[in-house]
């Protein structure tokens, strides 16, 4: 080849006998092929210093995670990552019989634990078809098979997401499938972001405090033989979610150990009937309708249908022992008062409650940033009983997420804030004012003696400031209440003059043991578990 650019040059093309068009071509051809030797030569040496493709040693240098990490909101904490390995394979069509014996003795060596060295010389001599070996084997064993470059030993580089949380970020992270794109929490509703960008995604969540969260539930899970839980704390100001636990969960790197229920995330699907905590949206409706008289609350309250027949009776519980006949409206939901609660909801002006509720959109799903909610379930008909019960949170069921929410519209000075899962970096964020500040003033104040005074005491933290409000309701299956399975609540907003916080604890169908004297409503496991969460928190909230 190289001979015919040597005659070429050596009789000068001008000599050569050949028409015009014939040197043009010959010219085309010289070009072509030192084009192509020039590309073999500069190929070779590149291969010569680097090493091919299959060849050369496995390096962190050499490749570019694919998809973005997840922090959390000090940056510190890595909740998911791509880490680099290999998987490794024999091709059975490409070892050539000389190599076998090696290529037996480095199958042993990478994979000991699954191969020993009889086993392998049985592999590469019996296996006619490609043989996957093992999964994310190490950077150092994938070297070693490179190092050893025998054709048909394979080690293809791969990227497997890693979750160093594991269960402590479960429902929030969520996972990625087989192809590396997300297919719950996060993972998924980031997806572009995570698969287009290096820098991570800095969530909102704070570890330390999701720790403490999911420590005191968990705990709490035990003592009680509770069969779930839930938290939820989020900054009242800037709807920044800071930690979010929903009990059983799972492990997102090996999720099948786990029943597919646990991958349920109860806060935004979940749908409870959250007893006295609506007491709150109660007591805000009298003020706003100027609803001041007292009332009788020391006897069942009678509930008549058009006829005029009793249709249902409002009853406390059989702790609840009044120290006085009558009640104000204030009182009413300090004592956590049922028949107070419900003739204060009598007295409403029709579509009080309906527009209320729609106000703080208690009657649809919620389209959040980090997921759509379950659709709360109302009462089909809002007559004198469904009135009533609804005062105390009993015939109406919602999320966690939809409770939170409108609470701290209640208490935060009147504004309904949605949520966020993403580090905000500004103040305060612009909501819906849904209340005045006056009466959300008043309520928080009514929500400071609740745990100074009365059931909310288990939740005290010295040197703090904090109002919260119980919750205590039957759980309603098969067409009834099973009066043996409770649902208990608990909400705490602080500083409680001006809330930074709020808390939401709940407990599924926790058990009375003898420490409380087998009581198991809100006041005996839901508030001294949000006790212990406040009392690890707090330091760190205003640190």
């Amino acid at each position: 080849m190289f001979e015919i650019g040597h005659d070429i040059f050596k009789h000068n093309m001008n000599d050569l006998q050949t028409p015009r068009v014939s040197r043009l071509r010959m010219a085309l051809v010289l070009g072509f092929f030192c084009v192509v030797f020039a590309i073999f030569v500069i190929r070779t040496l590149y291969l010569g210093f680097v090493g091919s493709d299959e060849n050369r040693s496995f390096r962190a240098t050499d490749w570019n995670a694919s998809r973005a990490d997840i922090v959390d909101r000090n940056g510190v904490d890595i909740l998911a990552k791509n880490i680099a390995s290999c998987d490794m394979a024999l091709v059975p069509s490409r070892l050539a019989d000389k190599n076998k014996e090696r290529a037996a003795e480095i199958i042993h060596n990478v994979l000991p634990y699954k191969y020993s060295l009889s086993d392998a010389i049985s592999l590469v001599y019996n296996t006619t078809r490609y043989k996957p070996l093992a999964k994310n084997i190490s950077e150092e064993k994938c070297n070693m098979v490179r190092a050893a470059r025998i054709e048909g030993l394979d080690v293809k580089r791969v990227q497997t997401r890693k979750y160093p949380k594991h269960r402590l970020f479960s429902h929030i992270v969520g996972f990625v499938g087989e192809n590396g794109h997300g297919l719950e929490g996060v993972e998924s509703i980031f997806d572009d972001y995570l698969s287009e960008n290096l820098d991570p995604l800095k969530l909102s969540l704070d570890t330390r405090l999701q720790t403490v969260v999911y420590e005191q539930l968990s705990i709490a899970m035990q003592k009680y033989d509770a069969r779930g839980a839930i938290g939820l704390l989020m900054n009242s100001r800037t709807g920044e979610m800071l930690a979010m636990v929903s009990l059983p969960d799972f492990d997102p790197e090996n999720r099948g150990l786990d029943p597919a229920a646990n991958h349920m995330f109860k806060p935004l699907r979940g749908v409870f009937e959250m007893g006295s905590i609506f007491k709150i949206f109660n007591t805000a409706m009298a003020m706003e309708n100027g609803i001041n008289k007292k009332y009788v609350i020391n006897k069942p309250y009678p509930i008549l249908d058009k006829n005029g027949r009793v249709a249902h009776r409002v009853t406390d519980v059989a702790s609840f022992k009044p120290k006085t006949p009558t009640m104000s409206v204030e009182e009413i939901m300090l004592h956590s008062c049922n028949v107070g609660s419900a003739q204060i909801a009598l007295d409403f002006p029709d579509g009080t409650q309906k527009e209320f509720f729609h106000r703080l959109h208690l009657d649809e799903k919620l389209n959040l940033e980090f997921g759509r909610t379950e659709r709360p379930l109302m009462p089909r008909k809002w007559g004198p009983v469904e009135r009533a019960t609804m005062s105390y949170g009993h015939g109406i069921s919602v999320t966690p997420m939809h409770l939170l929410l409108a609470v701290n519209a209640m208490t935060n000075g009147g504004i309904y804030i949605y949520p966020t899962i993403q580090k905000r970096t500004i103040g305060a964020v612009r909501g819906e004012r849904v209340l005045s500040e006056e009466i959300s003033a008043r309520l928080r104040q009514i929500m400071y003696g609740v745990v100074e005074e009365t059931s909310g005491r288990n939740a005290r933290v010295a040197g703090f400031k904090i109002g919260g409000k119980t919750g205590t309701a039957e759980k309603y299956l098969g067409g009834h209440n099973d009066t043996k399975r409770n649902q208990t609540a608990f909400v705490a907003v602080f500083p409680v003059d001006a809330p930074q916080y709020i808390l939401l604890v709940i407990l599924d169908e926790p058990k009375g043991i003898k420490e409380t004297w087998n009581l198991r409503t809100s006041a005996w496991n839901a508030v001294p578990t949000a006790g212990k969460i406040l009392s690890a928190i707090l330091p760190l909230l205003f640190e």
